[in-house]
Parts: C-alpha cells; sequence; structure tokens
C-alpha cells in the first residue's frame, strides 16, 4: 500500500504567506477570495444566536466552537457563489443538535447516588444457581442472561452474541432445560 506524499504549499492570505502541509489534490484549486477569521470576524455573533437559540446559553459556546471547527474543515472547498451567512447557520443549526443530543446522553450528577436494593452479596444468595448457571456453555448463559435480565428480544441476542434468532431461541430453551434438570434437581 503507497502512502500518498505531503507537498508544502505556500498560501498567500492578506500580506502573510502562510505555509500549510498538504495532500496532493487537497486545496489545489482553492478560491477563497476571504481569509476564514474575517467570516468567523463577521458571522461570529450571528452563529452565536442560533446556536443559543437551539441549545441554550450554557451549551452555545460549544454548539458554536463545533460549528465553526466543521466550517473550517469545510471552507476551502465551499463554492465561491456560496451564501455564507446560510451556510453558517446550517451548520449551527446542525451541530446544536449534535450538542443537545450529546448533553441529553450524558449522566446528570446527584447529590447522593440511591441505594440498589441489593442488601446482600448475589452468590451468597443462592450459591447453588449461581453453580448451575457457571455451568452452562457461556452462550446459554449470555442468551438467558440478554432474555429473561435484560429483556432483550432474540434479535438483538442474535446480533450481539453473533447468529440468528432462531439460534438464540434454542440456545435459551437449551438452557433453561439444563436448569431445569440441574438446579430444580439438587434442590429437590
Amino acid at each position: 500500500m503507497r502512502a500518498e506524499a505531503t507537498t508544502t504549499k505556500r498560501v498567500s492570505r492578506g500580506n502573510s504567506p502562510i505555509s500549510r502541509s498538504v495532500a496532493p489534490g487537497r486545496l489545489q484549486n482553492v478560491t477563497v477570495d476571504r481569509p476564514f477569521e474575517d467570516i468567523v470576524t463577521e458571522y461570529g455573533p450571528l452563529v452565536l444566536r442560533v446556536c443559543r437559540a437551539v441549545v441554550g446559553p450554557v451549551e452555545a459556546d460549544d454548539a458554536w466552537s463545533e460549528t465553526f471547527l466543521s466550517a473550517l474543515h469545510a471552507y476551502p472547498d465551499l463554492a465561491p457563489e456560496t451564501n455564507i451567512e446560510a451556510w453558517l447557520v446550517t451548520i449551527a443549526h446542525r451541530r446544536s443538535i449534535d450538542v443537545g443530543r450529546a448533553i441529553s446522553r450524558a449522566p446528570a450528577p446527584v447529590a447522593e447516588v440511591p441505594e440498589t436494593g441489593h442488601t446482600q452479596d448475589a452468590d451468597a444468595a443462592d450459591p447453588d444457581l449461581w453453580a448451575a448457571l457457571a455451568a452452562l456453555p457461556d452462550k446459554q448463559r449470555r442468551t438467558l442472561a440478554y432474555r429473561h435480565l435484560a429483556g432483550l428480544p432474540y434479535v438483538e441476542i442474535a446480533g450481539l452474541l453473533g447468529g440468528s434468532a432462531e439460534a438464540a431461541r434454542r440456545a435459551a430453551a437449551d438452557g433453561i432445560k439444563t436448569l431445569r434438570t440441574t438446579y430444580l434437581k439438587e434442590r429437590a
């Protein structure tokens, strides 16, 4: 596998030339009339207002930063006739939604972690059950846990463990059958 060589291209922006390393083909035909810094200065307040409207004032700074990072990455490939304001507002809207999603998935801090309700060690509660489960083949044990403890459908179990939904159903049935013969026999 041949790696692409990089070359150094001098790009003149204003009075100060900037040297940057570019891969061949990237930035070769850049027709940027304005430096990106000018775009940020002109449209930054507008983008911040959009971000505040979507995610609120606390997370707006993160969304604003994400917007301009994405815009910076795409700016060299931007067509000259593009409406920059509309382009930035679209990016800001999408990045704000992304930031909002990330925040909604993050755990919320609490003052005190609630009790789980487990007052004793699970192995001590029924060591015979745990021994019977440990004796099951791995796929049967995991299938039973996903199905009966997590409540997953067989299709999702098959996706996790590999195989088909029918194979997962069969592994669960075999695991239950083995537990009925080994665990319940020991209890009787």
